[in-house]
């Protein structure tokens, strides 16, 4: 597994998560994998880095971007 990822793997990510999971009730709340890593999209947009290492990301997104990982390099 990759320690450092980027911006649009994260940004895929989240559209994976939200694909296999719709956001839901009327404030169309993302999914727990896509709120995540939704999260750590917002921070390195606002930080204006393209990348970060995984480890920075909490146990719920590091777990979210493992599994959109496994799922694409089928």
């Amino acid at each position: 597994m990759q320690s450092l990822i980027t911006l649009s793997e994260i940004e895929s990510a989240i559209n994976f998560w939200r694909q296999r999971s719709p956001s839901v009730g009327e404030e169309l709340r993302l999914c727990r994998e896509a709120s995540s890593l939704a999260t750590a999209y917002a921070r390195m947009i606002i930080e204006h880095r393209a990348s970060l290492p995984l480890a920075e990301l909490n146990e719920t997104a590091q777990q979210a971007f493992r599994d959109w990982q496994t799922t694409i390099n089928k």
